[in-house]
């Protein structure tokens, strides 16, 4: 009976978890769409891992975006073509290309995630200090938890974004 009501409650924090992240994507929709430059969400992911990686090459990149070398260069390109990113030759490996983000770039990041962090603030102010205090602890376990799980960089680089 204990292991029906335990798989029962991990079902319904599961299905509130996808809940959660469709509103979440709803806010972080209007963040974006606020942007003077909005991107895809497959180069904002870029963005993100790079803000997190400087320096990092292609194969990593690809590795962590979980796509093909190819793929990943061309969605370089087009965030290179708008100012967002730059490749620099490694120099202990003349063959390989470093990648980290512009001025401009970081400048981008730094003011979406501030719009963000407006949009989520308006919701959370509605909440009970207490619910924000056990939602906090709840948002810290689930990130750790899926920190081992989901990235193949380093914890850290999925830990900077819940702190």
């Amino acid at each position: 009976m204990h292991s029906s009501r335990s798989a029962t409650h991990l079902e319904e924090a599961a299905g509130a978890a996808s809940e959660i992240t469709e509103l979440l994507e709803v806010l972080w929709g209007r963040g974006r769409d606020d942007s003077a430059a909005p991107v895809s969400a497959s180069q904002l992911r870029v963005l993100f891992i790079l803000a997190d990686n400087e320096g990092i090459n292609l194969r990593t990149l690809s590795e962590a975006l979980g796509s093909a070398p190819p793929s990943v260069s061309r969605l370089c390109d087009r965030l290179q073509a708008v100012g967002y990113l730059e490749r620099d030759p490694n120099p202990a490996s003349r063959r390989e290309v470093r990648l980290r983000l512009s001025g401009r770039g970081v400048k981008f990041l730094d003011e979406l995630r501030a719009r963000r962090r407006e949009q989520l603030s308006q919701v959370l102010a509605t909440m009970q200090p207490a619910a924000r205090t056990a939602l906090l602890s709840g948002l810290r376990a689930f990130r750790d938890a899926a920190a081992s799980e989901a990235s193949p960089l380093p914890a850290h680089t999925v830990a900077a974004h819940i702190a």
